[in-house]
């Protein structure tokens, strides 16, 4: 099937079978900052935007995309440079495995709830993992970007 999508501002037009999988059209569009980790949608790693949601595109059949906006973490951060400059700023990235999704996640934060407190912050990122840290940079980092 054709599936027509519009990928960090820009039209994306690719040919796909009906159980094709998000991460694997955006990656093969050379978006390879989404990263699969789990590959059930409980990790993060894969994060992007739909329309403005967050959503594992693991898990996330390519399809149910027809006629939305997706973005993923550089269409994002080359939205909002702010958004990579906080990660930046508060060492929020170790090994970057994570990183991608963990910015994605963070600019839907502020854009559902500008101004999150400490426990919403801490809820909104749960399901972002990192095996590398203990998560204070990275919620250091988001609350600097959040505000």
């Amino acid at each position: 099937m054709q599936l027509s999508f519009m990928l960090n501002d820009e039209p994306a037009e690719v040919d796909v079978d009906a159980h094709v999988l998000l991460v694997d059209v955006i990656r093969g569009l050379d978006k390879t900052g989404t990263k699969e980790g789990c590959g059930v949608g409980v990790c993060g790693l894969c994060t992007v935007l739909v329309d403005d949601a967050p959503v594992s595109s693991c898990i996330y059949l390519a399809h149910c995309a027809a006629g939305k906006s997706v973005y993923t973490v550089e269409g994002l951060t080359a939205r909002d440079p702010a958004l990579l400059a906080a990660f930046v700023e508060h060492e929020g990235m170790q090994c970057g495995i994570c990183t991608p999704g963990q910015v994605v996640s963070a600019y839907a934060l502020r854009l559902d709830n500008p101004g999150a407190s400490e426990a919403e912050i801490k809820e909104f990122m749960a399901g972002n993992l990192c095996r590398c840290t203990g998560y204070g940079s990275i919620a250091d980092s988001v609350r600097a970007y959040v505000g």
